[in-house]
């Protein structure tokens, strides 16, 4: 048994004696395990993470898309350590200067961009950011509670959240959810219908939506008022836990006009896909719509401290409308998050993400077509910057294959790949409608040579599953 000594130089409990504690002392309930027995990291550095027994892992999904900028990033560290000598905490009815600045930096990029001015809302997690939208879009719509969500969407798992995210399991045994959003099917261009172009699917989608508010008898539209009984429509413009499904670029556009036309807003979950993701600091930009709001979270502080929040336009969120206590978190604002997040902002422009990530992701995805070659079992591969996807199917090339899938994930995490005569390891994500797509968030600081290495890695690990299966 290992005791606590405050003067060790380190204090490391073996893998074996964690794992029982967690079995008998942890919640399964806030974790998933992926693997049996979960896996143990020790830390961090750049695109990889290492186990107790030194093995580095290729990570490909970089905490769901939160480190989007490589662990152990010594400028965000540094400013992480100055802001703990300088002002480390505060409670958030105060202010404190980089919860302005970043809250102005965010308006101002915003302004910018889609030309309204808009205020930043902050708090400490990405469900939690979700929940504030939902209260700031019911609050302006006089109360309407009902939401249009996407069939694969996700938007977190607290309850206001859990009631616009398609999948039935996350609610199965809460309750009754009686706000629970209407779905709307999302052009998905690998499963399309046959027969349709990935643009007319996009257009099909689009006018069965708009089908909903020909009459009233439709169930959503009183003709008689010129009234929705839906308040917003929550999107994910890349769907993120659906499996990285990038829509055909006319899609939201089109989708917009219907929603403008009626008086439905749009909010735009960008927690998996903010932050240069995408090749943009918001993948909705690459769809050329105006957000009327924005969530954000994971990648602001490169998963350094928990601080999220959203943009919204100006008529939704000044005082007046939505005023001091709408929300409240004691950790929100906190001064670690906001200089983390302010910093983040200034290097992705600094930096260049907006041109270095698309080239990046361009060669990444050439790679996983040259995959594709020589693996029949690789359905699809598509992506936008640096958010890619690779569908496993069995030897038809379609049917999902989430068994083949879940072995690759199972050896990646064994860390016996081999790689210059020594052991590596691979981390993926799964994700999908099928749960049998790998969805690659890589370190936005990801290397050519990095990339070589996870197609070579990749392959290695597609024969030796097939192997085994």
């Amino acid at each position: 048994m290992n005791t606590y000594d405050p003067n060790a130089a380190s204090y490391v409990i073996p893998d074996d004696e964690l794992l029982a504690d967690e079995a008998q002392y942890s919640s399964f309930g806030d974790t998933v395990h992926y693997v049996d027995p979960p896996k143990i990291f020790r830390h961090g550095q750049g695109s990889y993470m290492y186990d107790t027994a030194g093995v580095p892992f290729l990570d490909l999904q970089m905490w769901y898309s939160a480190v989007n900028f490589g662990y152990s990033n010594k400028r965000l560290n540094d400013t992480l350590k100055h802001q703990i000598d300088v002002l480390p905490q505060v409670a958030s009815q105060y202010l404190h200067q980089t919860r302005i600045e970043l809250a102005k930096t965010i308006a101002v990029d915003a302004q910018k961009k889609f030309g309204l001015k808009g205020r930043v809302h902050f708090n400490v997690g990405g469900a939690q950011a979700v929940e504030d939208s939902l209260k700031l879009v019911r609050n302006y719509k006089n109360g309407k509670s009902l939401m249009f969500a996407f069939e694969g969407g996700y938007h977190g798992r607290t309850l206001g959240a859990s009631s616009i995210t398609s999948s039935y399991r996350y609610r199965r045994r809460f309750g009754h959810f009686g706000e629970r959003a209407m779905f709307i099917p999302f052009p998905y261009p690998f499963r399309r219908p046959k027969g349709m172009t990935p643009e007319e699917y996009s257009d099909h989608c689009v006018r069965q939506f708009a089908r909903l508010f020909e009459t009233e008898y439709n169930g959503v539209w009183d003709p008689k008022v010129s009234q929705a009984e839906y308040a917003a429509f929550y999107v994910e413009p890349i769907q993120g836990t659906g499996g990285y499904v990038v829509p055909p670029r006319n899609f939201f556009k089109d989708l917009k006009k219907v929603l403008d036309q009626y008086g439905i807003l749009m909010v735009v979950d960008e927690i998996q896909m903010g932050f240069w993701r995408t090749g943009k600091l918001w993948s909705i930009e690459h769809f050329g719509v105006t957000p009327d709001v924005i969530v954000f979270g994971k990648a602001l502080t490169n998963g350094l401290n928990p601080l999220s929040g959203l943009w919204a336009r100006e008529e939704m969120i000044n005082p007046t409308i939505f005023p001091p206590g709408s929300t409240h978190s004691t950790f929100n604002s906190n001064p670690l998050g906001t200089s983390l997040g302010l910093e983040v902002i200034k290097m992705g422009y600094e930096l260049d993400y907006e041109k270095t990530v698309p080239e990046k992701g361009a060669y990444f995805l050439e790679g996983l077509k040259d995959l594709q070659k020589r693996h029949k079992e690789i359905g699809d591969v598509d992506g936008l910057g640096l958010a890619l996807r690779a569908e496993i199917c069995t030897d038809d090339g379609f049917t999902p294959n989430k068994a083949l899938l879940d072995k690759m994930v199972d050896i990646g995490l064994a860390g016996d790949l081999e790689h210059n005569g020594k052991k590596i390891g691979l981390v993926l994500d799964v994700g999908g409608w099928y749960k049998n797509v790998i969805t690659f968030a890589p370190s936005l600081d990801i290397s050519y040579e990095e990339i070589d290495l996870a197609m070579a890695l990749l392959d290695q690990l597609l024969t030796k599953a097939k192997k085994a299966m």
